[in-house]
């Protein structure tokens, strides 16, 4: 643990306890009163039309048993996630709707700054006939260099597409065994036994109920606070030869809390990968990786007890210790429901210390997606953060709710003694958080970077599309316009980007692999991760913004299996495609 984070006062963090530094510039000088410069460190300027990805999101309409509150349920599905399907160098993105026959969306980057929509040729646009497009998730499963994708669907069968390796796709799911029915929300590929090959794990949430057509309204959970009735959690674990079986009843991993958003990292640095999950109404629940094919439920010993609604969980490595901190997002509504998100320091001792309200980073409204991201690669992370549940007419449905939960005897799981939603709105038109760090805390300057929609934000998708360097935000918005934010630096600062291959031991997508980039006094840890993000799956390529260094000391690789490997001679301000066993 470092020793200063014990000095925390509300609000302000001593310099250095989370890798901090000491910067003065245009948010110290607002701080203080002052006016700052026109523009921040970086701006963002929205470019979905100008490049060819301008599409809006289409809501899905479940059982009208379910009307009096219909905009609470059709409230998810927009989600977002990269990879380069075509392996010709430059990121892709799919991207969904959810209604009823609405048109899914694959985006070919072409190289020039600009996409192509080629869902229909390529046989992933007609994936809302039946159900609803939840998540979406890449993963090269069976190793031959071309990435396929999970898609997690309500009310009907999951779907797995192989790649066809000339621009299709072929369903498989059948043949796979990896149709489950279980009504999700999120879905990550990581090798959790070691063998070489991506495992698929499923975050659940109603639990397994056609939502088109109920047998009984009463489908809710149980609880506000400590809901256990959920959908139970599903690891897929990959046989080898094109099927899979769930093993998470045996391996106790089937979580029933109502999972929004799963999550895998390496945080206790023993070279394996463990889980994290996000759960609705109640408690998250943190899963230890045995390294022998099993996990330890080490919840209670590691993080508080958490009655809040989480939404969404990501990674970083904020003080270079090699131990990764997670970004939890909850709710916040001021005058009816202050919970805010975590910021779970990574103690070293298998421990986690919520730092969020001291750092400024725990007021997100009502929070979805979230994600660390190094908007100027001056090698300091910021938090994007998307918010807002329902965006409608004139009205709360707070007050209505909070008297609803605090209601005696009232049976909470059944939808038909809600309150009619009417067209009020719930925590709608909430503005998204973007905190950058200054000093020894945060500040949010979202509106004053160009962030300054009031979408309801779900899936965030962090791709640098034109490959300079600069990490770019794809945003799924619910019953929204989608967004693509390019991003503006007023400096160009150093960087270095790695792009891995594993073979052998390793998964090919080389994820769970651990980057270590050392430069002048600094040190930078990242991992590749497996698509951690409410809704939403991020390039997976990684970059290390450098600031003004103008040299790396070291790069060091721990790639999944165990095997590591330190390239010398790397250029900065490029991309390195790097094959375990020898650079490419």
């Amino acid at each position: 643990m470092i020793g200063s984070l014990a000095t925390a006062s509300v609000g302000l963090v001593t310099v250095g306890a989370l890798g901090i530094s000491s910067r003065t510039g245009w948010v110290q000088n607002l701080l203080q009163g002052g006016k700052g410069p026109q523009r921040p460190a970086f701006q963002l300027q929205e470019i979905s039309k100008k490049v060819g990805v301008s599409f809006v999101h289409q809501k899905a309409v479940l059982d009208h048993k379910l009307d009096n509150i219909m905009p609470w349920m059709s409230s998810v599905g927009a989600c977002v996630a990269a990879a380069d399907y075509n392996n010709d160098g430059h990121v892709d993105i799919f991207a969904s709707s959810s209604g009823r026959n609405a048109p899914c969306h694959l985006f070919r980057n072409n190289g020039d700054g600009t996409f192509t929509d080629v869902a229909q040729e390529a046989g992933l646009v007609d994936l809302n006939l039946d159900g609803a497009v939840m998540d979406a998730v890449w993963g090269d499963f069976d190793n031959d260099g071309w990435i396929d994708l999970y898609i997690v669907k309500w009310s009907t069968a999951n779907r797995l597409f192989r790649n066809n390796r000339n621009g299709t796709f072929t369903d498989i799911t059948e043949a796979s065994g990896t149709g489950d029915t279980g009504n999700g929300n999120s879905a990550i590929w990581f090798d959790y036994d070691g063998d070489g090959r991506l495992d698929l794990y499923i975050g659940n949430y109603f639990p397994q109920v056609d939502l088109w057509n109920i047998p009984t309204t009463k489908i809710m959970h149980n609880d506000f606070e400590q809901a256990r009735n959920g959908g139970p959690n599903v690891l897929y674990h990959n046989n080898g030869d094109g099927t899979f079986t769930n093993v998470a009843p045996q391996l106790g991993v089937d979580d029933r809390g109502w999972t929004l958003d799963v999550g895998a990292c390496d945080l206790f640095n023993t070279g394996r990968m463990d889980l994290y999950l996000a759960n609705d109404f109640g408690q998250d629940v943190l899963y230890k990786n045995n390294g022998d094919g099993t996990f330890t439920n080490i919840t209670h010993t590691a993080i508080p007890i958490d009655t809040r609604k989480g939404m969404n969980v990501d990674f970083a490595d904020l003080d270079g210790d090699g131990y990764p901190d997670i970004y939890v997002v909850n709710i916040t509504k001021q005058g009816y429901l202050v919970e805010g998100n975590f910021l779970w320091k990574n103690n070293r001792d298998g421990t986690f210390t919520d730092h969020a309200p001291a750092l400024g980073v725990d007021n997100g409204g009502w929070g979805w997606a979230a994600k660390f991201i190094d908007l100027d690669n001056d090698g300091e992370m910021e938090i994007v953060a998307l918010n807002g549940f329902v965006s409608a007419g004139q009205g709360d449905y707070w007050y209505f709710l909070g008297t609803m939960a605090t209601t005696p005897g009232i049976i909470v799981e059944d939808a038909k003694n809600w309150p009619a939603i009417g067209t009020r709105s719930i925590s709608g038109y909430e503005r998204s958080r973007l905190f950058v760090k200054e000093g020894g805390s945060y500040v949010e300057i979202a509106e004053v970077a160009g962030l300054n929609d009031l979408y309801d934000g779900r899936g965030l998708c962090i791709a640098d599309f034109d490959n300079d360097g600069l990490p770019e935000m794809f945003i799924a918005n619910q019953g929204a316009p989608f967004q693509l934010y390019k991003n503006y630096p007023q400096q160009k600062n150093q960087w270095i980007g790695f792009h891995l291959t594993g073979s052998g031991k390793s998964n090919r997508d080389a994820i769970g692999a651990r980057v270590t980039v050392k430069a002048g006094k600094k040190t930078w840890v990242k991992w590749v991760d497996p698509g951690s993000g409410y809704a939403s799956q991020s390039d997976r390529r990684l970059i290390f913004g450098l600031g003004s260094q103008t040299r790396i000391d070291s790069v060091e690789i721990r790639w999944p299996d165990g095997q590591i490997e330190q390239p010398a001679a790397l250029a900065l301000n490029r991309y390195h495609q790097i094959q375990q066993g020898g650079q490419i």
